[in-house]
């Protein structure tokens, strides 16, 4: 592929994290690079400087000096690109990117995992989402309304269950075991602490927490699934969610479906039939989803140049 540019960049970025990867226009694989999170939702300056970090640790990752913005065309594909105003926001602050393409991370998932081919995937991490990409080319998403109100099944939505399992806990109102054992040394609360004091440490780490901070409740909801019952409880729950949003989507079964995200892994387990016998692991990732919008992008260019 010939472009003016002398790198093309993929950014996934989340809730919790972001991934780029940068190649050569050729395709030829540079150097991969991360940093903390840049969803919209955070701020359209806190998401630029989380994607330059990002961008800065990949170049240094390969031993390569980083060239002018101007060199490179990037492809984004964020959450909270759907909020129409953050989008325009984000466009307008560009530092100087040569060609900038932008999508949800919903889409650049969808991409990524089929590379560009029809299916369906659905996203989990510290937020979920589902999008479909039909044989004919139309697309639909499923969720992604984000946290506190929808989602189901992520990070931040298990988290919130396991906080309000613990408060239940701590008032005799359930019973308690391993897991609520966990969150309360999480937030503070030590084997020494009265019930009183953990009682505070709860209240104050839950007030002050955001959809990231209860997401990292999710890895002790996992660890203690085996012997614990209100953790299988909410990850048994995360499966059904799950499998309402792929049969939202595909309610004819017939597309491939490709689970995503980090915790992908961790809630297959959990899926109910059929869906857990049909999930398959996502063909590349949303940093290569990206690339694939950017490139269609810089193609669609090219074309209405020449013509």
């Amino acid at each position: 592929m010939k472009t003016a540019y002398e790198y093309l960049i993929g950014v996934d970025g989340g809730g919790t994290k972001t991934h780029i990867r940068v190649e050569r226009p050729d395709g030829s694989h540079v150097a991969d690079g991360s940093s903390g999170p840049s969803a919209l939702m955070h701020g359209i300056g806190k998401a630029w400087d989380a994607i330059v970090t990002a961008l800065d640790s990949a170049f240094q990752n390969a031993g390569i000096s980083r060239p002018p913005f101007q060199a490179i065309a990037a492809g984004c594909g964020l959450s909270g690109v759907n909020n129409p105003l953050w989008a325009t926001q984000f466009t307008e602050q560009n530092p100087g990117f040569g060609a900038l393409a932008i999508g949800t991370d919903a889409f650049t998932t969808l991409l990524g995992a089929h590379l560009g081919q029809a299916g369906v995937v659905v996203a989990i991490g510290t937020g979920s989402v589902g999008e479909v990409l039909r044989p004919d080319g139309s697309r639909s998403e499923v969720g992604g309304w984000g946290f506190i109100t929808g989602d189901e099944a992520s990070g931040g939505w298990i988290g919130l269950r396991a906080a309000n399992h613990v408060e239940r806990v701590l008032d005799g109102r359930a019973v308690g075991g391993p897991l609520a054992s966990a969150i309360v040394r999480f937030c503070g609360g030590g084997e020494t602490c009265s019930a009183s004091e953990k009682r505070e440490r709860v209240v104050a780490w839950a007030n002050s927490a955001n959809q990231s901070l209860f997401a990292q409740l999710a890895p002790l909801v996992v660890a203690h699934a085996g012997q614990d019952e209100a953790a299988l409880a909410i990850l048994r729950k995360a499966g059904n969610e799950i499998a309402q949003i792929a049969h939202a989507l595909d309610p004819s079964q017939q597309l491939p479906i490709a689970l995503c995200g980090g915790l992908a892994v961790p809630l297959q387990a959990y899926l109910p039939e059929p869906l857990k016998s049909r999930a398959i692991s996502p063909r590349a990732n949303a940093a290569t989803g990206a690339l694939l919008l950017l490139r269609q992008q810089l193609a669609a260019e090219s074309v209405g140049e020449t013509t």
